[in-house]
């Protein structure tokens, strides 16, 4: 079976760094698929923070994961710092994909790519709804 490529674009305009907990590891004693998810989450939480949202407030709309897509390049382990860089891409009519390049900070060596959907929804109706044009620009705007 062929592996999933993960393509990033080069430039990704977020950065933050989070430390690899003990809870993040599995029984293989390295950093567990199910972490990643974790820490990819606080890594959009912190992204769309910057871009002065949350995810149940992008300019009124609220958003929910339809997808995640996780490659690894190598094992992550208890105490490890990990750089992770983020962007987001594929803009269409009502969704678009968070990507993140996590990497070993002492290193260098990149652990894993991930990328989440998302699509965006009213809170209310619980309906999808557009992509907000001013979301897009501050998105275009920060690469």
């Amino acid at each position: 079976m062929a592996r999933i490529k993960l393509t990033l674009p080069a430039y990704l305009p977020f950065r933050t760094e989070i430390p690899i907990r003990i809870s993040d590891i599995n029984y293989g004693g390295h950093l567990g698929n199910d972490a990643v998810l974790s820490i990819v989450h606080e890594t959009r939480i912190q992204f769309l923070q910057n871009l002065g949202y949350s995810e149940l407030n992008i300019e009124g709309l609220g958003i929910m994961m339809t997808d995640a897509v996780v490659v690894y390049s190598s094992e992550g382990f208890y105490g490890d710092v990990l750089t992770i860089e983020a962007g987001i891409t594929d803009f269409q009519a009502a969704n678009c994909d968070f990507v993140f390049k996590l990497t070993n900070k002492t290193t260098g060596k990149e652990v894993a790519r991930a990328k989440t959907g998302i699509v965006f929804m009213n809170p209310q109706t619980r309906k999808i709804s557009p992509l907000p044009e001013l979301f897009r620009k501050k998105c275009d705007s920060a690469s």
